[in-house]
Order: C-alpha cells, then structure tokens, then sequence
C-alpha cells in the first residue's frame, strides 16, 4: 500500500487491476488483501490514493471514520471471512467532522441535527484531550487523538479483532492522509513486524 500511495503522491498511479478481466475474475468472490475504515470524505477515495484496483481493499467508510457496530461488523467479515490480513484505520487533515466537534465543544455551539450530533459524538473525547492555545484547538491534533482512540475503539469493542493481533494473523495501521500532498503517514502500527 505504501508504493502505491507513493505513485500516487508522485502522479505515476499505474491504475492495477481495473480492467474487464480483473472484473470477471471477481465475479465468483473477492480475496481483498486490506481492509480500510475511513472518513466518507471525498477528497480521499482508498483505490485512487492506494493506486489499488478492483478486489483489493475492502473498504468500510462514515464521516469521521466513526466506530459503530455496523463498522465492527463489517470489519470483522473482512477479518474472518475474507481473511484479509491487514486494517488501515485512515483519519485525514480538514476533516468536517473532528471541525464540527471542536465547534461542538465551544458554550455558545449551536444544536446540530441529531444524527449528525450522535455522529460526532464519539469524536468528543479527543477534543477533550487537545489543550486549547490561544483560544483555539489544533484541528490535526485532535484528528491524531481521535485516529489512535478509534484503533483502540475497535480493539476494545471487539474480541475478535484483539484475538487476530495477538495470534499475528492481523496487522493494524491508523495514519493520517494529508490532502495537499497525497500522502499517507502512519501514526500507529500494532501487530505488524518492525
């Protein structure tokens, strides 16, 4: 994943495994070798900035690259079923939704609609956790704290996915995407040889 992000960072993305042969083939079952969870935003669609093709991510996405237990769920399918081997958990710089819960956390903060309020919800923590400077949280720190609270959101909620770590046969990685650069930088790394 790194070398495709690489090509994609340096605008030579070959573009893998897009054509009608490769769609054929993945008409009988898929064998992803990733998983990625990430924010919905479209600013970072996984295939392009991975240069990855047709069958090689499963990828489970919501604004704010949320926990839920649908998340878990489809995650844990594409750990125990499609035996993918490894989780990216991708957080990117200007997220909407770490904005709206650092504005969420000012007094005079306007009432949200309520599912996008339940959303956002679980992003509050990390906002706690980021010191206000000069009257202002730094949005990129609170988007680093909410990434690493929500790996450890996922290993907490499910046993299955702490199991795959512990046995070796999964490898997480939460990182950062970087919008102007293209660039994926990972942030943390757990279950995976140094």
């Amino acid at each position: 994943m790194q070398r495709g992000n690489e090509r994609f960072v340096s605008g030579t993305p070959r573009h893998p495994r897009q054509d009608v042969e490769r769609r054929e083939e993945l008409a009988v079952g898929q064998e992803p070798h990733a998983i990625l969870f990430g924010c919905s935003d479209s600013r970072l669609a996984a295939e392009i900035i991975f240069d990855k093709g047709l069958g090689d991510l499963f990828v489970v996405r919501n604004a704010g690259q949320v926990v839920s237990s649908s998340v878990v769920g489809s995650i844990e399918y594409g750990v125990e079923v499609l035996k993918a081997p490894l989780l990216v958990v991708l957080g990117h710089d200007s997220c909407g939704a770490v904005a709206a819960a650092i504005a969420q956390s000012e007094p005079d903060a306007a009432p949200l609609p309520p599912h996008i309020r339940d959303l956002i919800a679980p992003i509050a923590p990390a906002v706690e956790a980021v010191p206000v400077v000069d009257g202002h949280r730094d949005p990129s720190a609170v988007g680093r704290a909410h990434l690493r609270d929500t790996v450890a959101e996922l290993l907490d909620e499910s046993e299955l996915l702490s199991e795959a770590v512990a046995a070796g046969r999964l490898g997480i990685v939460g990182a950062n995407y970087r919008l102007l650069e293209g660039r994926v930088v990972p942030d943390v790394v757990l279950g995976l040889p140094a």
